[in-house]
């Protein structure tokens, strides 16, 4: 008898002591994709039969037959779209979004390959490449939503009618209806539980960084560009466009003013959880796929991986959190779908939308093991602070104040490109009390801030049987108190924090006025260097110019030697203050580097090229970039004189 309870306890000691991965409770597998068909997904759908549908950027649409099996069958639709990003089955009928079009396939003959391509719903295009079009998605009563970026022109613009809003269209009636407007690049969309619509956006100009927002009829999401169409007939939107400025600083203020303003249920904060947010689903398996059920799943694009929300609603408006919940995809996740044994389908691809998976596109499944992860459930907010719930039940002995860790920011709501974290407030926990349930801490913090988003950290929290967390960190973004508070928190001033001394924007003194060379380094589409090899001699005096004509921010980070992974890899651990502080860490390896270059900006700075002959690398620090974004300064010796 003391020898099974000595060896139990051993057990329970063992396996809290064995870090727990991500692939324990949900294993990602391959789906084989034959040789000569470029999957790069845009869309997908299951059919009634099981088949699985997926439209591809290049235009065509593929019928995948047993998808779940070693090798399933492929066989092609139809073909010739303009790059479709959305497919959907509706009656038995596929539809996709073009660019320029909706349109439904139609196999007439019955011979499996699509022979009627019915326009549904048109718009016009300015030829503009930005001008993505997503959907459909259709409602209980028939109709169906979809969403239009806003074209690029060095920032968002709306030149054709309804560019950056959502359109609903009813099909018997033949006409659309403006149905939300202020968005950029509304790369997905979907409903909760509730059957509510959210929609996620990527980061840009007057978007700090990636969120979803919760969407109604009238609702204006933030980007100003499509407010150029208020006016047109069908919209219910009264603002105008010269009416957002970068006075509002933030978006809670512009809110405050302004009124029809709609809030991010859930911010993603850029670099940590997410940097090109995508397809929104929500788990309605019933719990066959783990203890998650009617909670969202989100992807990431950028980051090939995907993220978890839990929201409530708080004085009639959605707000809540997010958490990592599995990374480690082949390439970037651009949709979702659930399959018919309750198994996720991940559809990826990274041509010219690089990704850290590193593949072009990919295919893959992921399943849930049976295993419960020990995690942080959920988050609501109090009048006073939180309550966390744990999927599992928490030891007691480790519920103390000093295991979790708070502390609050936001976002600069202005025209340039993304945002810093700003106006950062560390929270004292006054209290942690475990409650009668087993699985619920509820914690009192010191003074809660509406408008504010909330880092939550966890210590050495354990779970009954002595498991540590998967994940001991998530964000919840706090829109308003329970209760109707105001909080007790003030707004500071909204700045950045000045740069690093590595980046010499001014020619030094003793160079009199002159260089040996000058460099000039761009960027390309697809998070890459237009030039990966660069060359100089050991102690030249550099003018280097780093210019960005790419729609996301870059950077130039020169390294000490082969140095590229460990810079990265050190700027990722910058967490929250990274944007702020131009994703540079302070360390020796970094040797000079430009400031995070704006969209169609660029950035000067003089150096001396390093005295020692040899290869040094230099990345972009921007977290997900420096894997694939790289390339190297040959250094060669002085010739001899």
């Amino acid at each position: 008898m003391l020898r099974s309870y000595i060896s139990l306890l051993a057990l329970i000691i063992t396996s809290s002591l064995v870090a727990q991965e991500e692939r324990d409770y949900y294993q990602i597998t391959k789906v084989n994709i034959p040789e000569d068909i470029k999957l790069e997904v845009g869309g997908m759908d299951f059919m009634d039969d099981g088949a699985l549908a997926v439209t591809t950027r290049r235009g065509e649409v593929w019928i995948i037959d047993n998808p779940a099996d070693e090798n399933p069958d492929y066989r092609l639709f139809a073909r010739g779209l303009h790059e479709p990003l959305g497919l959907t089955i509706h009656d038995g009928a596929i539809y996709v979004a073009q660019r320029g079009e909706v349109t439904k396939l139609g196999d007439r003959d019955g011979d499996g390959t699509a022979d009627v391509y019915e326009t549904v719903f048109d718009m016009p295009l300015t030829g503009n490449y930005h001008e993505y079009h997503y959907g459909p998605m259709f409602l209980p009563d028939g109709s169906f939503v979809t969403t239009r970026n806003v074209g690029w022109e060095g920032r968002g613009v709306s030149n054709s009618p309804f560019r950056g809003w959502m359109m609903r269209y009813l099909p018997g009636e033949g006409r659309q209806i403006p149905y939300a407007a202020g968005m950029r690049s509304p790369a997905g969309f979907g409903t909760n539980a509730e059957g509510d619509i959210f929609v996620a956006e990527n980061q840009g100009d007057w978007i700090g960084s990636g969120r979803i927002t919760h969407l109604e009829q009238g609702d204006f999401a933030g980007h100003p560009a499509s407010l150029a169409w208020a006016g047109e007939e069908g919209s219910t939107i009264e603002l105008k466009e010269d009416q957002l400025n970068d006075e509002f600083q933030t978006m809670y203020r512009a809110k405050q003013e302004l009124g029809n303003v709609k809030l991010p249920a859930v911010w993603f904060p850029h670099g940590i959880l997410g940097i090109s947010t995508a397809a929104i689903i929500t788990d309605r398996t019933g719990g066959a796929f783990g203890p998650f059920t009617d909670q969202m799943l989100v992807s990431d694009q950028g980051q090939s991986k995907i993220m978890r929300v839990a929201m409530e609603k708080v004085e009639g408006e959605y707000q809540g959190v997010v958490f990592p919940f599995r990374k480690g995809f082949s390439s970037g996740l651009l949709r979702l779908e659930f399959g018919p044994n309750n198994t996720l389908y991940a559809g990826q691809t990274a041509r010219g939308w690089a990704a850290t998976g590193g593949e072009e596109f990919a295919l893959e499944r992921l399943a849930w093991t049976g295993k419960t992860p020990f995690e942080m459930y959920s988050v609501r907010a109090t009048e006073s602070g939180f309550d966390i719930e744990f999927t599992k039940a928490v030891a007691p002995a480790s519920v103390s104040p000093e295991r979790f860790s708070f502390q609050n920011f936001t976002y600069i709501y202005h025209h340039n490109y993304g945002s810093p974290v700003v106006d950062i407030q560390e929270n004292s926990v006054v209290s942690a009390e475990l409650q009668p349930d087993g699985k619920t801490v509820r914690v009192t913090l010191n003074e809660l801030r509406p408008g504010y988003i909330y880092e939550i950290k966890l210590g050495a929290i354990k779970g009954f049987s002595g498991e540590s967390l998967l994940h001991d960190f998530g964000y919840y973004t706090l829109n308003a108190i329970p209760g109707g508070g105001q909080g007790s928190g003030t707004a500071g001033e909204i700045t950045a924090e000045a740069g690093s001394e590595k980046r010499p924007t001014d020619m030094p003194d003793d160079w009199n006025g002159k260089f040996d060379q000058e460099i000039l380094l761009e960027s390309a589409l697809g998070m890459k260097y237009k030039q990966q090899v660069l060359n100089t001699t050991a102690g030249a005096r550099i003018k280097f110019t780093f210019q960005n004509p790419d729609d996301m921010e870059h950077n130039f980070v020169l390294t000490s030697g082969k140095m590229g992974d460990r810079v990265g890899e050190a700027a990722l651990d910058l967490g929250l203050s990274g944007a702020a502080k131009d994703y540079i860490p302070n360390i020796d390896e970094v040797l000079v580097h430009t400031e995070l270059v704006a969209p169609e900006t660029e950035d000067t700075i003089y150096f001396t090229a390093p005295t020692r002959p040899g290869v040094y690398e230099y990345v972009c620090t921007v977290p997900g970039h420096y894997k694939v974004m790289r390339g190297v300064l040959i250094v060669k010796a002085e010739p001899s004189r």
